[in-house]
């Protein structure tokens, strides 16, 4: 085990890992439980039992992918800043969008990185973001500059989230509760700002950029 300072143990990081595909969790558990100082107290395979499973194992550091049914990682992220603001927030994604990490940042995220990241460096940021370091990786964060700022609402995120799946203006009316024509204007207002030329093409380009 490593020593703090005077030659006493250091004390374990318990870490709280998120991910909805078993054998990528179990995989980066594995790994992470090499280290002599972090320790994987509890796994979860869903975003909407990220808090739940902090609430009752109080882990120093949650580790948590984006794309999870329930919630997402950013909105389980959001949760924890709000209700349990110590536990510091490490995202992994298998998809390193530029608008993922914006929106992780403004999430209360500490840290982001892609999956593909070595072990070493994934331990690395564990013990870093605990040391009040933000811990992001250069290739995503050049490309987040490049890329400029997600100019969508998150109404109108929000909106083309509904109609990904082919929904028509009624059935997201009523899903959101809203009216038809404020969803054929926040839609119209989307297309705009995506450059795109449908619903279809402008769902497409926001999930491509991560501000879906």
């Amino acid at each position: 085990m490593n020593e703090a300072s005077g030659g006493a143990p250091a004390r374990n990081v318990r870490v709280l890992l998120a991910d909805d595909q078993s054998m990528v969790r179990e995989a980066l558990a594995t790994l992470l439980g090499l280290e002599d100082d972090i320790e994987v107290v509890v796994q979860v395979a869903r975003g909407d039992e990220v808090l739940a499973a902090a609430r009752a194992h109080r882990p120093d550091v949650a580790l948590l992918d984006i794309e999870m049914p329930g919630l997402t990682g950013i909105e389980a992220a959001a949760l924890l800043r709000a209700e349990l603001p110590d536990v510091r927030i490490v995202i992994v994604t298998t998809f390193g969008r530029p608008g993922y990490l914006r929106r992780a940042m403004e999430s209360g995220a500490e840290a982001f990185l892609v999956k593909d990241a070595p072990a070493a460096q994934l331990a690395d940021a564990v013990r870093r973001v605990l040391r009040g370091e933000r811990v992001i990786d250069p290739a995503l964060a050049a490309a987040a500059l490049a890329d400029g700022a997600d100019p969508l609402t998150a109404r109108e995120r929000d909106v083309l989230r509904a109609a990904a799946d082919g929904a028509v203006n009624a059935e997201v009316a009523r899903s959101l509760l809203l009216s038809e024509g404020t969803v054929r204007n926040y839609l119209s207002t989307a297309i705009q700002k995506t450059g795109a030329r449908n619903r279809a093409e402008a769902v497409r380009i926001a999930r491509e950029k991560g501000w879906l």
